[in-house]
């Protein structure tokens, strides 16, 4: 069977099969089509900006070249594809992707009576030259789109921490009780974190560089042939315009040093989310969170009752496929054998790949919070059954009354044991502390002991929605 005709259902990989339509915000970006058009583009913007160069004497017009690749589509893709594995018109096949796409240039501007501009497409320039500044374009753009999606999860995680305030919870540390916290509290750390990475993101890719410096980056061909133009500002130039940042001193290809930091970043923004999947696991677990059910929808093959968290699970499993990704193509694009090895380039078409699972991962995470709510009764029933959790207030109201062995104290009296209230009563009524610090102690209740947790979470949100005004 050709693979033209294979469905969804024969795809190896399941970003084309099972989740191609969670990915499609992606094809724009990092598909075959993308990259033949983005190359295209770099080809004809190129050609015009020599046709700037007071020495070049070509003189092409802006609107009927841009519009070669502004028209172009997957027809042109495959003309592109048939020039480099089969030949078209009296082409040969060039078994090089690059330059098939500069013949196919060739080939459109003959089609536009524009033949005086062929010796100069492509003019001086090695492939790299019009790779990296596609891709590292697409990059940007794919980061961008993320950084937009992410957007929602700060206003869900915004919303979500905002209306949970003030809700009292048990909290966890090496997963047993310990001192109160809030709903809301627990989830704008999650925000907070997110908010940082995201900033840090915009900052990021803002810093993508890209190179146009010919084969060895020294200019040499364009040197030799026009020596009197200033080809390093030429270059800068046409970088800058074309949304990136120059970089001159190179080999010949850009040292990806700046798309490394992009995917780490991405890594750690990936990371927040797979911890905060975690954790609402864990509180479905606990009952402390409930799932909204959907009509229809299976939890189980063999147990009907089950309400699987399997947003969470989808989310974390994609995130750290990502991340295997990411982590891999930061290592293996920033190394090369001297002035140019060509294993990157297999390698840098599965950047798509790495934002895809991250994709993934962002909407399972987000429909997961959609779903969940907290369950109130469970959460105070913990409250009431840990009773213990106040001993920190206990201990601290004997240091401040100038009890050094205040801990000690408290430690022999709680340490591993469940307490009961009449039991916590007996405890703070033992104290060596003045009769009103005793009384305000039995007054103390978990669900009451929360420090600064509703400040810390409004300021947390408070933050995310400036940022998200911002944007």
């Amino acid at each position: 069977m050709s693979h033209k005709n294979l469905s969804d259902l024969e795809a190896i990989s399941p970003i084309d099969g099972r989740y191609r339509n969670r990915v499609e915000d992606l094809v724009p970006y990092f598909s075959q089509l993308a990259l033949d058009r983005e190359r295209v583009k770099v080809e004809i913007e190129y050609l015009l900006k020599l046709g700037g160069v007071e020495d070049v004497p070509i003189d092409p017009p802006p609107d009927d070249l841009r519009d070669i690749y502004r028209e172009f589509g997957a027809e042109d893709a495959g003309i592109v594809k048939q020039i480099e594995r089969e030949g078209y018109r009296d082409i040969p096949p060039t078994n090089h992707d690059v330059k098939a796409i500069e013949y196919f240039v060739r080939e459109k501007l003959k089609d536009r009576n524009l033949a005086e501009l062929i010796p100069y497409v492509h003019y001086a320039l090695t492939s790299e030259d019009v790779n990296n500044l596609a891709s590292m374009s697409l990059a940007k753009k794919g980061a961008e789109k993320l950084l937009s999606f992410l957007e929602g999860i700060v206003e869900l995680l915004a919303d979500r921490a905002e209306e949970n305030a003030d809700l009292p919870m048990l909290a966890r540390t090496h997963g047993q009780p310990a001192t109160p916290t809030t709903v809301g509290k627990e989830l704008s750390v999650f925000l907070s974190r997110l908010v940082s990475e995201l900033k840090k993101l915009g900052e990021t890719k803002q810093e993508i560089t890209g190179k146009l410096a010919g084969a060895t980056g020294n200019f040499n061909a364009h040197c030799d042939s026009f020596p009197k133009t200033n080809w390093i500002k030429f270059s800068e130039e046409f970088i800058r315009e074309y949304g990136l940042k120059p970089i001159t001193t190179v080999t010949q290809i850009e040292p990806r040093d700046n798309l490394a930091g992009l995917f780490h970043n991405l890594q750690r923004i990936n990371n927040i989310l797979i911890d905060l999947a975690r954790d609402c696991w864990t509180y479905i677990s606990f009952n402390y969170f409930g799932q909204k059910t959907e009509s229809g929808e299976v939890g189980s093959s063999t147990m009907p009752q089950k309400v699987n968290p399997i947003d969470f699970e989808n989310g974390e499993g994609n995130l750290s496929k990502s991340n295997a990704d990411l982590s891999f193509l930061a290592d293996y694009l920033t190394t090369s054998r001297m002035q140019r090895d060509l294993s990157d380039s297999t390698v840098r078409r599965n950047i798509g790949v790495s934002f895809a699972h991250a994709l993934i991962g962002y909407k399972s995470i987000k429909s997961g919070l959609n779903k969940v709510e907290p369950n109130e009764e469970a959460i105070q029933s913990d409250l009431n059954k840990h009773p213990e959790v106040l001993a920190e207030a206990w201990q601290t109201a004997l240091r401040k009354f100038g009890h050094s062995d205040a801990y000690e104290i408290v430690k022999e009296k709680t340490r591993g044991k469940k307490l009961s209230p009449k039991k916590v009563k007996e405890i703070i009524n033992d104290l060596p502390l003045p009769p009103n610090e005793k009384a305000r102690l039995r007054k103390l209740k978990p669900e009451t002991y929360l420090g600064k947790a509703r400040e810390i979470t409004e300021t947390a949100v408070e933050k995310a929605k400036q940022w998200l005004d911002e944007r």
